[in-house]
Protein backbone atom coordinates (compact mmCIF):
# COMPACT_ATOMS: atom_id res chain seq x y z
CA UNK A 1 0.00 0.00 0.00
CA UNK A 2 1.21 3.59 -1.26
CA UNK A 3 1.04 6.35 1.75
CA UNK A 4 1.23 10.01 1.25
CA UNK A 5 1.71 12.49 4.63
CA UNK A 6 0.49 15.89 4.16
CA UNK A 7 2.93 18.37 5.66
CA UNK A 8 1.70 19.34 9.31
CA UNK A 9 -0.33 22.86 9.02
CA UNK A 10 -1.08 24.81 12.36
CA UNK A 11 -4.49 26.14 12.13
CA UNK A 12 -5.69 29.19 14.17
CA UNK A 13 -9.18 27.56 14.57
CA UNK A 14 -10.73 24.97 17.83
CA UNK A 15 -10.13 21.05 16.75
CA UNK A 16 -13.82 20.82 17.05
CA UNK A 17 -14.28 23.31 14.15
CA UNK A 18 -11.93 21.87 12.29
CA UNK A 19 -13.37 18.33 13.14
CA UNK A 20 -17.12 20.26 12.29
CA UNK A 21 -15.92 21.37 8.78
CA UNK A 22 -14.41 18.21 7.26
CA UNK A 23 -16.83 16.05 8.74
CA UNK A 24 -19.25 17.53 5.57
CA UNK A 25 -18.02 16.77 2.33
CA UNK A 26 -19.78 19.67 0.99
CA UNK A 27 -17.09 21.60 2.30
CA UNK A 28 -14.45 20.04 0.78
CA UNK A 29 -15.19 21.73 -2.35
CA UNK A 30 -13.76 24.60 -1.24
CA UNK A 31 -10.13 22.68 -0.55
CA UNK A 32 -9.97 21.47 -4.00
CA UNK A 33 -6.92 22.19 -6.31
CA UNK A 34 -8.49 23.62 -9.56
CA UNK A 35 -7.78 20.33 -11.67
CA UNK A 36 -10.53 19.07 -9.84
CA UNK A 37 -14.04 19.48 -12.18
CA UNK A 38 -17.17 17.47 -11.59
CA UNK A 39 -17.71 17.96 -8.40
CA UNK A 40 -21.08 16.28 -6.35
CA UNK A 41 -22.03 16.09 -2.64
CA UNK A 42 -24.54 15.23 -0.54
CA UNK A 43 -22.61 15.69 2.38
CA UNK A 44 -22.14 12.25 3.51
CA UNK A 45 -20.60 11.63 -0.01
CA UNK A 46 -18.80 12.61 -2.95
CA UNK A 47 -17.10 12.65 -5.89
CA UNK A 48 -15.01 14.50 -8.36
CA UNK A 49 -13.12 14.07 -11.73
CA UNK A 50 -8.86 14.63 -11.43
CA UNK A 51 -8.16 16.37 -14.59
CA UNK A 52 -6.75 14.01 -16.97
CA UNK A 53 -6.51 11.49 -14.39
CA UNK A 54 -9.65 9.79 -13.19
CA UNK A 55 -13.07 10.12 -11.42
CA UNK A 56 -12.91 9.51 -7.85
CA UNK A 57 -15.71 9.07 -5.08
CA UNK A 58 -15.48 8.96 -1.25
CA UNK A 59 -17.07 8.66 2.03
CA UNK A 60 -16.79 8.65 5.53
CA UNK A 61 -15.81 5.48 7.22
CA UNK A 62 -15.31 6.56 10.76
CA UNK A 63 -15.41 9.53 12.74
CA UNK A 64 -13.33 9.60 16.29
CA UNK A 65 -14.89 13.03 17.57
CA UNK A 66 -12.65 16.15 17.44
CA UNK A 67 -9.30 13.68 16.14
CA UNK A 68 -9.95 11.68 13.39
CA UNK A 69 -12.08 11.56 10.07
CA UNK A 70 -11.48 8.35 8.43
CA UNK A 71 -12.40 8.55 4.38
CA UNK A 72 -12.58 5.69 2.28
CA UNK A 73 -13.16 5.14 -1.60
CA UNK A 74 -16.66 4.66 -3.42
CA UNK A 75 -18.36 3.98 -6.14
CA UNK A 76 -16.31 3.54 -9.51
CA UNK A 77 -12.55 4.78 -8.22
CA UNK A 78 -10.13 3.37 -10.31
CA UNK A 79 -8.27 1.74 -7.15
CA UNK A 80 -9.10 1.32 -2.97
CA UNK A 81 -8.37 4.29 -0.67
CA UNK A 82 -8.34 6.07 2.03
CA UNK A 83 -7.84 9.43 3.64
CA UNK A 84 -7.14 10.01 6.98
CA UNK A 85 -7.45 13.52 8.93
CA UNK A 86 -6.00 13.36 11.95
CA UNK A 87 -6.63 16.54 13.99
CA UNK A 88 -4.24 18.11 17.28
CA UNK A 89 -5.52 20.10 19.64
CA UNK A 90 -2.29 22.34 20.35
CA UNK A 91 -4.01 25.22 22.47
CA UNK A 92 -7.29 26.74 23.49
CA UNK A 93 -8.15 27.80 19.66
CA UNK A 94 -5.58 26.13 17.66
CA UNK A 95 -5.25 22.90 16.29
CA UNK A 96 -2.60 21.01 14.12
CA UNK A 97 -3.72 18.72 11.04
CA UNK A 98 -2.27 16.23 9.10
CA UNK A 99 -3.75 14.28 6.34
CA UNK A 100 -2.45 11.14 4.89
CA UNK A 101 -4.09 9.39 1.97
CA UNK A 102 -3.12 5.57 1.45
CA UNK A 103 -3.88 3.60 -1.65
CA UNK A 104 -3.66 0.41 -3.12
CA UNK A 105 -1.61 0.91 -6.38
CA UNK A 106 -0.15 -1.06 -9.31
CA UNK A 107 3.68 -0.52 -9.61
CA UNK A 108 2.43 1.41 -13.22
CA UNK A 109 0.30 3.47 -11.15
CA UNK A 110 2.68 4.36 -8.67
CA UNK A 111 5.13 5.62 -10.64
CA UNK A 112 2.16 7.89 -12.69
CA UNK A 113 0.31 8.88 -9.60
CA UNK A 114 2.89 9.13 -6.52
CA UNK A 115 4.00 12.85 -7.36
CA UNK A 116 0.10 14.13 -8.11
CA UNK A 117 -1.19 12.25 -4.97
CA UNK A 118 1.01 13.60 -2.68
CA UNK A 119 0.87 17.23 -4.09
CA UNK A 120 -2.94 16.79 -3.62
CA UNK A 121 -2.83 15.91 0.29
CA UNK A 122 -0.38 19.12 0.83
CA UNK A 123 -3.00 21.11 -1.29
CA UNK A 124 -5.71 19.58 0.78
CA UNK A 125 -3.87 20.73 3.85
CA UNK A 126 -2.71 24.15 3.14
CA UNK A 127 -6.23 24.64 1.35
CA UNK A 128 -7.76 23.79 4.83
CA UNK A 129 -5.29 26.27 7.06
CA UNK A 130 -6.28 29.13 4.40
CA UNK A 131 -9.92 28.67 4.30
CA UNK A 132 -10.58 27.83 8.18
CA UNK A 133 -8.34 30.74 9.36
CA UNK A 134 -11.02 33.20 6.88
CA UNK A 135 -13.93 31.67 8.10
Amino acid sequence: MASFKSNEVSIAKSNEFIYNFLSDFRNFEKLMPEQVTNWTSDGEKCSFTIQNMATLGMKYKSKSPFQLIDIESEGNSPFPFNLQCNIHESGENSCRVMLQFNAELSPMMMMMASRPLGNFVNILAEKLKEVSEKA
